[in-house]
């Protein structure tokens, strides 16, 4: 028996005992490193089947790729599933990278084969070597200490059962068991990144310590279990500073100003939302700016708004004014889905900023839905017909910025009927002498 067999002997009834009589999908390209999973896999006794993916990237190679496959399954007599794909008509639909287009493709087919056959997981020939590239591509790309565990021998329904296994390792076992196998002229050119990482980097790095491979791994070890320690404690420190209202989630400055260590605190409270570490020294920056002051990631936004960071999602694009030209009618805006109905006048009129109870008599068809404007003004119930600019409430209700962008004005006739959620106009106001009232109701969505 091979020592590389041995050993996976050994590290499959160690690490992966759970799957003890479980049958497997094994994700094979025809490759060296996926040829010898299959091999070995075949020679431990295991029950497994192979998914090939043809992705038609290489031509007649890629059809050379799956016959090789197909009839080392059929000499095995191990189950062989198949799948074509239109990979350049898919990566122009979706507007993906083409390493992106097939990694979805295939995963997604490989998930469907397993539910539909009845396999426990789906293996990949990921081994060291590739734990290792994935580790410098985080690192130089910039991670926290989450990016620093590598590649996960388990995740889900995937499992990586060679990442023990260097490449060199490998390799010896190809040659010393005569393992046919397909080689992808793509692997050696350096077009991706990660082929770039494995014929420039990595070759310097073994060449100054050559047990490099080993020595990263050990450590990506280490590094994953300090991992489950650390997420411990950035759920505690969630718990403690993120309170979430509504959509938006608000975090106490004075309280994060005591938390220790600050700048780490703040990357893994952002970090979920899109925020990058070269955007942390301008999230550390809020902490000491003025009220309004806000970073944007591509989903979110921080704003600074008096004692609060306040996280919230990007406006998305919507119409800045509807007519409401009919009633009843429902309007929706990027937050909040406005009702409009038309009855008796209650006895009472309830009390509560997110529904206005309007004179029906005092406004006619068509009515405005906008945002508000700088230089809008109405005249506030209560006030006495004194004449106030809604920028002006706005700051005397104390709004933050991210909900001023959320305020619409109902309008009729060029003159500001309801300022939503907030103050309706004395114009407009239910009178003794009314006798029918539109009701606009206000709710989230």
């Amino acid at each position: 028996m091979s020592k590389l067999l041995q050993d996976f002997k050994a590290h499959w009834a160690t690490s992966f005992s759970h799957l003890q009589g479980k049958p497997i999908l094994l994700a094979v390209s025809g490759g060296a490193d996926s040829m010898v999973l299959a091999h070995l896999f075949r020679d431990s006794g295991i029950t497994f089947g192979i998914a090939h993916c043809n992705f038609g990237l290489r031509a007649h190679a890629s059809d050379l790729d799956e016959e090789h496959v197909a009839n080392w399954c059929t000499q095995a007599n191990i189950p062989f599933h198949t799948v074509r794909f239109d990979t350049k008509q898919h990566k122009e639909d979706w507007k993906k990278g083409t390493q992106e287009t097939a990694r979805i493709l295939r995963y997604d087919w490989f998930e469907r084969i397993r539910r539909e056959n009845d396999y426990a997981r789906i293996a990949t020939a990921h081994h060291a070597n590739d734990n290792v590239e994935t580790l410098l591509i985080n690192l130089f790309k910039g991670t926290g200490i989450n990016g620093m565990h590598g590649i996960f021998p388990e995740n889900g329904k995937l499992i990586r059962p060679l990442l023990f296994a260097t490449k060199e390792m490998l390799s010896e076992y190809v040659v010393a068991n005569n393992v046919l196998y397909r080689e992808d002229e793509s692997n050696a050119v350096d077009d991706y990144l990660r082929n770039a990482v494995r014929h420039q980097l990595v070759p310097v790095v073994t060449k100054l310590f050559p047990n490099a491979i080993v020595n990263v791994n050990e450590s990506i070890s280490r590094f994953a279990e300090a991992g489950q320690l650390f997420n411990k404690a950035i759920a505690e420190e969630r718990k403690k500073l993120l309170e979430q209202r509504g959509k938006d989630y608000y975090i106490p400055i004075r309280k994060l100003q005591h938390r220790q260590p600050l700048a780490t605190i703040c990357y893994e409270l952002l970090q979920p939302f899109g925020f990058t570490s070269a955007q942390l020294p301008h999230v550390l920056c809020l902490l000491q700016s003025d009220t309004g002051r806000f970073i944007a990631s591509p989903t979110h936004r921080v704003i600074r708004n008096r004692d609060f960071l306040v996280i919230t999602t990007m406006a998305t694009a919507g119409a800045d004014i509807v007519e409401v030209t009919d009633l009843p009618c429902v309007i929706e805006t990027e937050k909040y889905r406005f009702s409009f109905s038309v009855k008796d006048k209650p006895d009472e009129i309830p009390a509560g900023a997110d529904t206005a109870f309007v004179d029906m008599d005092s406004v006619t068809l068509p009515l405005v839905l906008r945002r508000w404007r700088t230089g809008d003004y109405f005249y506030p119930l209560g006030m006495g017909m004194k004449k106030k600019k809604v920028s002006r409430l706005l700051i005397d209700q104390k709004v933050p910025l991210h909900e001023k962008e959320n305020i619409r004005i109902l309008e009729c006739n060029k003159r500001i009927v309801w300022v939503s959620g907030i103050r309706l106009d004395e114009r407009f106001k239910v009178k003794p002498s009314t006798a029918t009232v539109l009701i606009v109701k206000m709710d989230s969505l």
